[in-house]
């Protein structure tokens, strides 16, 4: 099962709730997706979001084993996580990133070789004198392909598999009018939407009791 991990801010948990749906309506494969929600995490230290620094404690919550992949919160993946773990160079580095991109983007998308990353302790991450972000703490830094970390806003528009709203997810005035905007639109869509309830409940136990309720609210006998 892949494990990913992904960044939670309370003050939009919309864009949490699309992510996670696009992830999983997009994979081939079981995921376990855990979101990094600050309060329960073992350190302090914030940042412009919750998970600014929380991020690098991927490894650690994963024990140290494996492979793990962290993504910033307004992001929609339009492709199969599958084929991003795929890249992962087991032997050669302990963290990829996509790198044709502004370097302050490298950690929003990062896949973690987890026993390469023992460092990244919560004393180590807490200790504010550890930059983190600028990834100096890594041995060796690798790349993936650039389709899983298109920086909307920063790169001319083209197809991808990974669509990163750095500048804000459509959702605002603010941050609309741009191309890449359709696939969040159709991800919170599709993220939010429910069947009538009769196509999902009609046939169940609990039709009667619901149907009776509902006649009755409007004074109809049966």
């Amino acid at each position: 099962m892949l494990k990913i991990f992904l960044g939670y801010d309370p003050r939009q948990p919309l864009a949490y709730s699309v992510l996670q749906h696009s992830i999983i309506s997009n994979s081939s494969v079981p995921v376990a997706i855990t979101p990094l929600v600050f309060s329960t995490l073992p350190i302090k230290r914030r940042g412009l979001t919750e998970f600014t620094f929380s991020r690098f404690l991927v490894p650690y919550l994963c024990g140290f084993k494996g492979s793990a992949v962290f993504m910033d919160s307004d992001i929609v993946v339009t492709g199969d996580i599958k084929e991003l773990f795929d890249h992962a160079e087991i032997a050669t580095h302990d963290v990829q990133v996509m790198q044709n991109q502004p370097k302050f983007e490298w950690g929003s998308v990062m896949l973690f070789n987890n026993p390469r990353c023992s460092k990244l302790t919560p004393e180590f991450i807490n200790d504010e004198a550890n930059h983190l972000l600028d990834l100096a703490w890594a041995r060796s830094v690798g790349t993936f392909s650039e389709e899983w970390n298109h920086c909307v806003g920063y790169q001319t528009p083209k197809e991808a598999k990974l669509y990163h709203y750095t500048q804000g997810i459509p959702c605002w005035p603010e941050t609309q009018g741009l191309v890449e905007d359709i696939h969040w639109h159709e991800a919170a869509k599709a993220a939010t939407h429910t069947v009538p309830w009769t196509e999902l409940m009609a046939t169940s136990v609990h039709a009667k009791p619901t149907m009776k309720r509902f006649l009755a609210k409007y004074g109809i006998k049966v």
